[in-house]
């Protein structure tokens, strides 16, 4: 019952589910290999000997998905090559992966409004590509479909119950200005786990891996301001001329989440997760961080 964790070593996600696998008592390898070095990749793989193959690597730029427009060979290097190396080096090995994947491939649509509560379901054409990162992570994932043995799960705007710099809550604190539109996203605590029961399960194909619903910018720094910040402000501006200042446009949409939803039908609207898993946690640590 042994897995091995790309990304495991330096990856924000990688790291969170190093650590459940840990505390749930499995043996942990955690990759040493880059994905795109294939023939260490299958050394690796040989030596580990895993039953499980989970991957949390990727490139996603920093400080955010900007810098893939201006390094577009390593960003194809890690989020295509890397990624069809692994799975299919695990496929010849009659391996499972469970693949980290975005669903920052589609945009709001006459079909799926922002306001009509229509989401993307799993086998939707992909239609957001106004980003270099999206149009990788969209090129992979069409082609993984084909390969029996990868779970892909879809998570969008990630966030933990830590200040971690990557976390989406940490992000929009510390922008001048922020949009306020609604988005599916992924509330990490709870759904991590659920990640690792897929993974045991041998699950397979595309699923939307975010919390039921949507949340927008604004509600999420409203509850920021009550229960971690009162003195919490922020600016809004719009979509237009947040695209001034970037230089690939943003994904934003709701996924449809009834495929996983029926598989773990316990998993908290988006909100009601977020007062639960997170805000009570963040202001924890805010006190602790004001006390030092």
């Amino acid at each position: 019952m042994s897995f091995l964790v790309f990304g495991g070593e330096k990856g924000w996600i990688g790291q969170k589910i190093v650590a459940l696998l840990k505390e749930g008592g499995y043996q942990v390898h955690v990759a040493k290999t880059r994905l795109e070095d294939r023939n260490f990749l299958e050394q690796e793989i040989d030596q580990v000997k895993p039953k499980y193959i989970l991957n949390c690597a990727g490139v996603t730029g920093r400080p955010n998905v900007d810098w893939c427009e201006d390094h577009k060979i390593e960003t194809i290097r890690s989020n295509v090559i890397g990624t069809l190396n692994l799975c299919d080096v695990a496929y010849l090995r009659g391996l499972h992966v469970t693949n980290f994947a975005t669903g920052c491939i589609y945009e709001y649509d006459d079909k799926h409004s922002m306001d009509n509560g229509v989401g993307f379901v799993e086998e939707d054409p992909h239609n957001f590509t106004a980003s270099f990162y999206s149009n990788t992570k969209s090129t992979v994932e069409k082609l993984l479909i084909n390969y029996p043995n990868v779970l892909t799960l879809r998570l969008r705007m990630p966030i933990s119950e830590d200040l971690n710099a990557r976390s989406f809550i940490t992000k929009i604190t510390k922008y001048e200005k922020v949009v306020n539109i609604p988005n599916s996203m992924t509330v990490l605590p709870e759904l991590l786990p659920i990640s690792i029961k897929m993974t045991l399960d041998e699950l397979k194909g595309v699923y939307n891996f975010t919390n039921p619903g949507a949340v927008s910018h604004n509600e999420i720094l409203e509850m920021y301001k009550k229960y971690v910040d009162p003195s919490f402000t922020w600016k809004n501006f719009t979509i237009e001329e947040q695209n001034q200042i970037l230089k690939a446009k943003r994904s934003n949409n709701t996924l449809d989440v009834t495929k996983l939803v029926k598989y773990a039908p316990n998993i908290k609207p988006v909100k009601e997760s977020l007062e639960f898993y997170i805000f009570p946690k963040m202001a924890e640590l805010e006190k602790q961080k004001q006390k030092q």
